[in-house]
């Protein structure tokens, strides 16, 4: 058997989990290399390989954690390498793939067409041809929108060329939720510090973030419905109603916990400007217009809730999702008032979707708290830096105290192994080690055990 037919086999034999998984550990090296390149670094001189990974890394899993300043370290080429990078994790390679079959006319086979599914989340396997038609342009709407706003904004202070670069470029990481910033020269890893009272940059970023966060299943649904509430999927409406809740009463307990504290030198224009985009940032984009070190312990920890909720499934964004929590929350109150199935909206849940939410619920909260456990072991840092740290980087949000640069090799692929996870799904790449389902023919004899 040839080479080549061998290869063709192994792809066959791959499941959907296990394909995506290996694509994105294919993109990370990619990145890698190419970070390595004397000319990705404004110095000339080549960047050592684990800084590279856990750059490409970052990048390809839209999480915006970094051991360099993106501004200062990196030439034009290596922010390029970076952006499509970002713009690659936060679409997924498939949906680009499958664009660039239809814009080629290829024919778009069941397999590609179950990876698509697989990819973005979606409820059913028809029409996701269709979708990733939504998909890619919608993408290039929402950024291409967010880049002229920006740049209104950036290129009286920038001039015409690069203040047109950084709109562009801070417009796909905000869509892709990735956090990566150019803003390094008003001072190293400052992100957008120096913009917490400006509406128009504020409010730009905030949109882009949450129209990438919400879901392409949920972009589809509101596209064919338009306004009307009622006529949307279950799913949609759970979406809609977590993100409302969590932006909006997150930014109110920010603003409760820090209006004393942090904000107190602010107008209240600005206070509660920075109470939104602190809430609205936490959910896995990664930005920060205030001084992350700088908030109260309450802040912290509202911060790290919010980072593992994160965004909603089929989107740019990390975390558990919105879906997973409420139908958690929607389970304990079933189980509270003790009546026969899980009820939203109307709407009973499948028994698969609560397995599931408790599944990627228990998987993200074990990672992140032996990762944790882990790197305190290695390093004497503070505990609640270390939480903040892996919670970010499980859920792919790229917020920090400080510690990721002087993170050790150890503790650094920790946190790539926690991105990567983060991005691919957790439940996902558990379910990448087993091929087929394994059914039992004879079940065991049932007995009951004693809970809580």
């Amino acid at each position: 058997m040839s080479m080549v037919q061998k290869l063709f086999t192994v792809r066959r034999r791959l499941t959907q989990t296990q394909f995506i998984a290996y694509g994105f550990i294919t993109i990370i090296l990619t990145g890698t290399l190419l970070l390595m390149l004397p000319v990705s670094s404004r110095n000339g001189q080549i960047t050592p390989f684990l800084n590279c990974l856990f750059t490409a890394a970052s990048a390809s899993c839209v999480t915006g954690l970094v051991v360099y300043d993106t501004w200062s370290h990196w030439s034009l080429f290596g922010q390029l390498v970076i952006l499509t990078m970002i713009q690659i994790g936060g679409l997924g390679f498939i949906t680009i793939g499958v664009f660039l079959s239809i814009v080629l006319r290829r024919k778009i086979g069941l397999k590609e067409r179950g990876l698509m599914q697989e990819s973005v989340n979606t409820l059913q396997i028809g029409g996701v041809v269709k979708l990733a038609k939504k998909i890619i342009v919608g993408t290039a709407v929402f950024e291409g929108l967010g880049a002229v706003a920006l740049a209104l904004r950036f290129i009286p202070e920038m001039g015409l060329l690069r203040g047109i670069y950084n709109a562009v470029f801070h417009s796909i990481s905000a869509f892709c939720n990735a956090g990566f910033d150019l803003m390094g020269w008003q001072g190293a890893y400052s992100s957008l510090v120096n913009f917490s009272d400006d509406w128009v940059v504020n409010v730009v970023i905030m949109s882009l973030i949450v129209i990438g966060g919400i879901g392409f299943v949920v972009w589809d649904d509101i596209s064919r419905n338009g306004l009307k509430f009622r006529k949307y999927m279950l799913h949609t409406k759970i979406v809609l109603l977590t993100t409302f809740t969590l932006v909006f009463g997150g930014a109110w307990l920010f603003y409760y916990f820090e209006r004393n504290a942090l904000f107190a030198d602010m107008g209240l224009s600005e206070q509660i400007l920075a109470s939104l985009f602190s809430s609205v940032t936490a959910r896995t984009a990664g930005f920060n217009t205030v001084d992350t070190a700088a908030l109260s312990d309450a802040s912290k920890l509202l911060t790290v809730i919010l980072m593992f909720i994160g965004g909603s499934p089929g989107s740019t964004a990390g975390g558990v999702k919105t879906t997973t929590i409420l139908v958690m929350y929607l389970y304990l109150w079933s189980t509270i008032q003790r009546t026969y199935g899980v009820n939203a909206f109307g709407r009973r849940l499948e028994k698969d979707a609560i397995k599931r939410a408790s599944a990627i619920f228990l998987i993200n909260l074990t990672l992140a708290l032996a990762v944790s456990v882990y790197i305190m072991a290695q390093q004497q840092f503070v505990m609640s830096d270390v939480l903040f740290e892996t919670f970010s980087a499980i859920g792919t949000v790229g917020m920090t105290t400080g510690i990721t640069r002087m993170l050790n090799p150890a503790s650094q692929l920790a946190i790539i192994f926690l991105m990567y996870c983060g991005r691919v799904g957790s439940l996902s790449f558990a379910l990448s080690f087993t091929q087929h389902k394994r059914v039992a023919h004879v079940q065991q004899p049932e007995e009951r055990i004693t809970i809580g």
